[in-house]
């Protein structure tokens, strides 16, 4: 008689034994602090300008080169980081971001658009990599693979509370005092988030794998890691067509609180599905649990199609939100996977920047679509649809091929890199 064995449950772990590790509280913390600008300084340059007496037009001109400047530039700085190591890029990076910051309200003042846009590019184009920082230093910070992935979950759980925590403090702050001292705690906020994370022995003695240590090609754009971005970008038109998608329900049903509470409650799916995926490691390869998570987010979205009232739409509106730290925490692992070892910081920066083109290609076309709103309400689908469609054209193979690296990283961490 035969016996089968079945396989061991999934490893699990606490938030509280990952917290409790060596820095990873410091690290998380000072990072989410050090990213509230990104959340605060576009809201708080709109802010600034409509105060002042200028246009709508004006302030969102350039809180969008803010935030194009700051999403364009972080392959270069990721690539510096790569090179040079984190202390001496991030560090004056975020001294040159709070300047502008703090120089922004009194060159607007001057009435000169031309010095404003010049700030705000110098603003954007110095904000701090810190969030693919802190995804280079996890493997080194948390040697054990469950305790890793619980510590990507948590960290990608959280972003979005920065878009909520973000706006409402620079609110509170220009309507008790004024925009000016927003862009003055924004400054001082980044540059202290930036600071807990420098002055920490993980990032100070932190060094990309040598290039002559590298056993593959150092070539950063493999077919897999490409198709993984083109997946990313439609993640990004999903997001941002929602932004747009928001606003325009909050206009169609008189209610203008719902252009701020249906991202708030996607955000919130977000951060809920994070902590549950976070608990446990889940069955599947990563690819697998990739292709789960993209098929969950298309469907979430579908919903949509129907076009809910506010209350049925506030909660549907979670559902995508819980799948989006799925795909972005095993999006990471892939691209570690796939990157050249001494591009890794660079790699998650093109993630990074694939996300960030891609809300910004979902925002402008829902804006031409406004006025259409069956087919405002499938663009959401539409960007789920082409991150699914890439990620199913990516061959397994492209992982297979590059695994012996990754499983030689998870064997050496506990090392700095």
């Amino acid at each position: 008689m035969t016996t089968t064995t079945s396989p061991p449950p999934p490893a699990r772990t606490t938030y509280g034994a990952v917290l409790g590790s060596p820095y990873v509280a410091r690290l998380l913390g000072g990072t989410l602090i050090g990213r509230l600008p990104n959340g605060m300084a576009p809201v708080a340059i709109v802010l600034l300008v409509t105060t002042d007496g200028g246009t709508l037009a004006l302030g969102g001109l350039l809180s969008a080169l803010y935030g194009l400047m700051s999403a364009l530039s972080q392959p270069v700085k990721g690539r510096l980081m790569d090179r040079h190591g984190q202390t001496r890029i991030s560090g004056p990076a975020a001294v040159l971001n709070s300047a502008a910051l703090l120089a922004l309200p009194a060159i607007h003042s001057t009435g000169s658009a031309t010095l404003s846009a010049t700030v705000v590019i110098l603003g954007g184009l110095s904000a701090p990599p810190l969030e693919a920082g802190l995804r280079a230093l996890w493997p080194s910070v948390l040697p054990d693979p469950v305790r890793r992935h619980t510590a990507l979950a948590l960290d990608t759980g959280t972003q979005g509370l920065l878009y909520i925590a973000g706006p409402l403090l620079v609110a509170a702050l220009t309507t008790a005092h004024n925009p000016a001292l927003a862009l003055v705690v924004t400054a001082a906020l980044g540059l202290t988030g930036t600071a807990l994370v420098l002055t920490a022995p993980p990032s100070r003695t932190w060094k990309p794998a040598s290039r002559g240590q590298s056993t593959t090609s150092d070539r950063l754009f493999s077919t897999g890691l490409v198709l993984l971005f083109v997946a990313l970008a439609g993640v990004g038109v999903a997001i941002g067509a929602m932004n747009v998608w928001s606003v325009a329900m909050a206009e169609r049903h008189h209610t203008d609180p719902l252009a701020g509470l249906l991202p708030a409650a996607f955000s919130t799916g977000s951060f809920l599905g994070g902590l549950l995926y976070g608990q446990r490691t889940w069955p599947g390869t990563p690819t697998r649990q990739l292709l789960t998570g993209a098929g969950g987010f298309l469907l979430g979205w579908l919903p949509l199609l129907t076009l809910p009232g506010p209350h049925p739409a506030t909660a549907l509106i979670a559902v995508p939100g819980a799948f989006l730290t799925l795909i972005v925490a095993r999006a990471f692992t892939t691209t570690d996977t796939l990157a050249p070892p001494a591009r890794t910081t660079e790699a998650y920066a093109w993630l990074l920047l694939s996300i960030g083109v891609g809300q910004a290609a979902g925002a402008a076309l829902a804006g031409r679509l406004a006025d259409h709103p069956h087919t405002l309400a499938a663009l959401p689908a539409a960007g789920a649809t082409l991150a699914l469609t890439a990620l199913l054209l990516a061959h397994p193979g492209h992982v297979r091929a590059h695994c012996g690296r990754h499983q030689r990283q998870d064997a050496a961490a506990g090392t700095a890199r």
